[in-house]
C-alpha cells in the first residue's frame, strides 16, 4: 500500500513542498494529496498590488501539478483529526474524510480584525484574494481617481506599508491615512525609516504615530485619543491569526495557535505531522522563534521536506537553515528598502533603499511563482510519465 501524505494548503509553503515532494519520491511507494480552499494558486505577497487595483496572476492549481502525480482537492479543512489520521473537509457537494499516513498542516494565516469592534464588519484586510479584490472593488467604487475620498491604513507592519504606498501611487487622488501604534517603521534602522518617511512625504500619504484604534465604523475610524478620522475605505493590517483547526484537533499549540515543533518540523506532539510556514511555532538557529514571513515559510518548508523525504526512505535527516537574515518592503513600483537584521533578529545599522531592493523584491516574488508553478522542474521523464498515470482521471481525487 502507498504511503499516503496530504498537504493542507497550497499556499507558497505548501505548493511548492508537494512539488519537491514528488520530485523526491518515488509515485510507486506516495500517494500525494493537496487540499485548498480555492482552485487558484494565490499570490499573497502581491494581494496589496491587487487590491490597488493591478492585474496579478493567479494560477490554476490543476495547472501547476499537472503531470506530477499529485492529486488535488478543492475543499475547505474543517477538522483535523490526529488520533484517527484523518482530516476532514466540505465541499460543494459535502466533502467528507481524507485519511493519511503523513500530514503537511501549511494552512497559513489570516488577518486579525476580531480584537478592535466593527473592524471585522467594516474594515477591509488583504490576507486573502477575496478580501483584496473586495478592497479593490471598494476603492474603484470611490469614483474615477478618488479625489476627495479618504483611505485609513491601520498597522504599520511591512503589510500596512505596503498597502498604503501601493494604494497611494496607484490611485493618486486618493488621501491616504497610515496609522502606527508606535513610531513609523520602529523594526527599522534609522536610516531605513528616514527613507521610508521620505517615501510616505513624496506619496503624499499623513502619518499618525503613537495611535491606537478603539472602534472602527462604516465611515469613520474613532481613535484612543479622541480624534475621530473620516473613512471612506479602512485597510486593516493590524496583526494576522492563524485558524484554530490545529488547537481543535488536539496537536501541541502556542498560546496563539500556532503548532509546536521540534528541529526537523515536526509535531511534538503528534510525530506523523508537519507543519510550516505561517501555522507553526519553529525556533530559528539564533534561538527566537522565526516570524510569519514568506523567508521563513521556505525555510520551515525546505527542512520538513527534508525530514520527510529522510523518514521515507530510511535515510539521515539532514538539519537545514533556519534563519532570519533580512526584510524587503515595497513602496510601489519603483522604490523599496532592504533591511539587515541580525542574530537577535534587530535590524542592523545599514540599509538599502530607492528602485534596487524594489527589483530585489520583484525578482524575489518572480522567482518564488515560478518555482511553486514548475513542480516538475528536474523531474525525469520516467519519473513523469508514472506520475502522470497516477494522475489519471480514474485515480485522481475529485475536486
Amino acid at each position: 500500500m502507498k504511503h499516503r501524505i496530504v498537504v493542507l494548503g497550497a499556499g507558497y509553503a505548501g505548493a511548492f513542498v508537494a512539488g519537491t515532494l514528488a520530485r523526491r519520491l518515488s509515485p510507486a511507494d506516495t500517494e500525494i494529496t493537496v487540499v485548498n480552499a480555492v482552485p487558484d494558486f494565490v499570490q499573497r505577497m502581491r494581494l496589496h498590488q491587487l487590491a490597488a487595483g493591478q492585474d496579478i496572476e493567479a494560477p490554476k492549481l490543476a495547472d501547476v501539478f499537472a503531470g506530477t502525480g499529485i492529486r488535488l482537492r478543492v475543499a475547505r479543512v474543517t477538522a483535523v483529526d490526529p488520533e484517527r489520521q484523518v482530516v476532514v473537509v466540505a465541499d460543494a457537494v459535502g466533502g467528507g474524510e481524507i485519511g493519511y499516513d503523513t500530514l503537511l498542516y501549511a494552512l497559513g494565516s489570516r488577518g486579525d480584525n476580531h480584537a478592535v469592534p466593527g473592524a471585522a464588519e467594516h474594515a477591509f484586510d488583504i490576507a486573502s484574494r477575496p478580501s483584496a479584490l473586495r478592497l479593490r472593488e471598494r476603492l474603484d467604487g470611490l469614483g474615477g481617481r478618488g479625489e476627495g475620498r479618504n483611505v485609513v491604513v491601520v498597522g504599520d507592519g511591512l503589510t500596512g506599508i505596503e498597502a498604503a504606498t501601493e494604494i497611494a501611487e496607484s490611485r493618486p487622488g486618493l488621501s491616504v491615512t497610515l496609522i502606527a501604534r508606535g513610531e513609523l517603521g520602529a523594526r527599522l534602522s534609522e536610516g531605513a525609516r528616514g527613507h521610508l518617511r521620505r517615501a510616505c512625504d513624496r506619496l503624499g500619504i499623513t502619518v499618525l504615530e503613537h495611535t491606537s484604534v478603539d472602534a472602527v465604523e462604516a465611515t469613520r475610524v474613532l481613535c484612543t485619543d479622541g480624534s475621530v478620522l473620516a473613512s471612506d475605505a479602512t485597510v486593516w493590517t493590524a496583526g494576522f491569526v492563524v485558524d484554530p483547526i490545529a488547537a481543535a484537533g488536539g496537536l501541541e499549540v502556542t498560546e496563539n495557535g500556532r503548532i509546536v515543533v521540534d528541529r526537523t518540523m515536526r509535531s511534538v506532539s503528534h510525530p506523523n505531522v508537519y507543519a510550516i510556514g505561517d501555522s507553526v511555532y519553529a525556533v530559528g538557529d539564533n534561538g527566537l522563534p522565526l516570524p510569519m514571513s514568506c523567508a521563513s515559510a521556505g525555510y520551515t518548508g525546505g527542512q520538513a521536506t527534508e525530514a520527510i523525504v529522510g523518514r521515507l526512505t530510511g535515510r539521515k535527516v539532514p538539519n537545514t537553515k533556519l534563519v532570519y537574515t533580512y526584510n524587503t518592503i515595497s513602496l510601489g513600483r519603483r522604490d523599496g528598502i532592504l533591511q539587515t537584521v541580525d542574530d537577535e533578529g534587530q535590524a542592523k545599522p545599514k540599509h538599502m533603499g530607492g528602485r534596487k531592493p524594489a527589483r530585489i523584491k520583484e525578482l524575489t516574488i518572480k522567482a518564488a511563482l515560478w518555482a511553486t508553478s514548475h513542480p516538475t522542474f528536474g523531474l525525469p521523464k520516467r519519473k513523469r510519465r508514472l506520475a502522470a498515470a497516477d494522475a489519471s482521471p480514474e485515480n485522481r481525487v475529485a475536486a
